[in-house]
């Protein structure tokens, strides 16, 4: 409580705050206005019955529900930042740039992302309004008027990117991650509504039950996302001219969660591609797209293959992703060119070996951990039997990671302050 009145009480802070709301609020109502020709019962049916959408909506921050002008919202830039990562392992000018030119090479890194995200949104936006013109959920418009709308909703979502990277400055959060943060909370009041309105006084255990289950699994996600393991670091004394440098001790963190919620969205990608293509493939051939789609159907309704696959996808991806964000060889070299040795082992090979020994075995737990935190709403359901109380696992460890950074981000920026009132 008395930092939350300390935060309130720094101007600067206080603005800050009050420009980051005023952006989420504008982000929101952007998100409200839909593009013409819209059935809004339609769309509302065609969505429930729609994983993949569910998975989008939820990265778009909430804008693809109602097919607004921000409908894909962050979504494309998010996926020009994963393509550009991948490409370091084709492409080593890529890797070069990313991991060794500092600052600048990273600006110059999510300067080419940004470029990426253009034809990624226009290429998204036309396939959606493609996609569900054909199932009928939208008026099928003319040559012009697909176009215009293909222009307004990749302008919308270079506008979302914009909105976000303006929040970004202002260092109290991440601005991307806040505006998915955004559309995740609008939801919350929908769910209780539907919650209360399906309760009934004979399932009030399982409401506390799932209540606990949330509050643990929520001090899960936070355990999760904070766990570390510190390797402790020693640098060896080096004599330049009349003075003394290193012969100090330090650590380096490695995170168990390396690979944050990335694995999630290559899974649900990976798992729900099939269906995507079932319903695209309507263009071509109906039959074979009644067909496809009632095989993918079939199988996304078995719970336990469809959890037990989903589980496999994000524990393989986990490691996928750790390997392509952390290289032992690397860390290594870097670590030896400051002077830097861990204590016991020798620097280059054998530490490399070290830190791979290491980074594996962290990944196992954590890539157990997010497995299970994916297929988490499926166990709910089973467990409960109510379709109304699920955890969105995803959900979930957005919200606690962007909390969590946020609060770091606001309270490092009090220290500071607070040093700087020393005289």
């Amino acid at each position: 409580m008395n930092k939350l009145i300390q935060i309130f009480r720094v101007k600067d802070i206080r603005n800050k705050i009050l420009i980051v709301a005023g952006l989420l609020i504008a982000f929101r109502i952007l998100a409200a206005i839909p593009i013409p020709g819209i059935d809004a019962e339609k769309l509302r049916a065609y969505f429930s019955s729609n994983q993949l959408f569910g998975f989008l909506n939820l990265f778009s921050g909430g804008g693809l529900d109602n097919l607004s002008i921000i409908m894909l919202g962050v979504g494309p830039y998010i996926t020009a930042t994963i393509i550009m990562q991948l490409l370091t392992i084709i492409f080593p000018k890529f890797k070069e740039l990313y991991y060794e030119e500092g600052e600048r090479g990273r600006a110059k890194f999510n300067q080419y992302s940004r470029i990426l995200t253009i034809p990624l949104a226009a290429l998204q936006s036309y396939g959606f309004l493609t996609l569900l013109s054909s199932q009928g959920v939208i008026d099928r418009p003319n040559f012009l008027g697909l176009i215009t709308n293909v222009v307004v909703i990749t302008a919308g979502s270079m506008l979302a990117l914009w909105l976000g990277e303006i929040i970004s400055e202002q260092k109290i959060g991440n601005g991307i991650s806040l505006i998915i943060i955004a559309g995740i909370l609008s939801g919350i009041p929908n769910k209780i509504r539907l919650a209360l309105a399906t309760y009934t006084p004979s399932e009030l255990p399982t409401y506390i039950g799932f209540l606990v289950l949330a509050v643990v699994l929520i001090a899960g996600v936070v355990y999760l996302n904070e766990g570390e393991r510190k390797v402790p670091i020693a640098y060896a004394r080096r004599v330049r001219g009349n003075k003394l440098f290193g012969g100090v001790s330090s650590y380096l963190p490695l995170k168990v969660n390396q690979a944050g919620m990335i694995p999630l969205i290559f899974a649900i990608s990976v798992l729900l591609f099939p269906q995507f293509l079932a319903q695209i493939s309507s263009v071509v051939s109906a039959d074979f797209s009644v067909k496809f789609n009632s095989l993918v159907t079939s199988f996304l309704n078995n719970k336990l293959f469809y959890g037990l696959f989903y589980f496999f996808l994000v524990f393989a991806f986990t490691y996928f992703y750790t390997t392509i964000t952390f290289n032992p060889d690397e860390v290594s070299k870097n670590l030896q060119r400051s002077g830097g040795f861990i204590p016991g082992i020798r620097p280059g090979e054998n530490t490399a070996r070290f830190f791979s020994r290491t980074i594996n075995r962290l990944t196992f737990f954590g890539a157990a951990f997010l497995g299970l935190i994916a297929v988490l709403p499926i166990i709910v359901q089973q467990i409960t039997g109510i379709s109304v109380l699920t955890i969105s696992g995803t959900a979930l460890l957005i919200v606690v990671a962007v909390a969590l950074e946020t609060m770091r981000q606001i309270d490092a920026q009090l220290t500071v302050r607070e040093y700087e009132g020393i005289e």
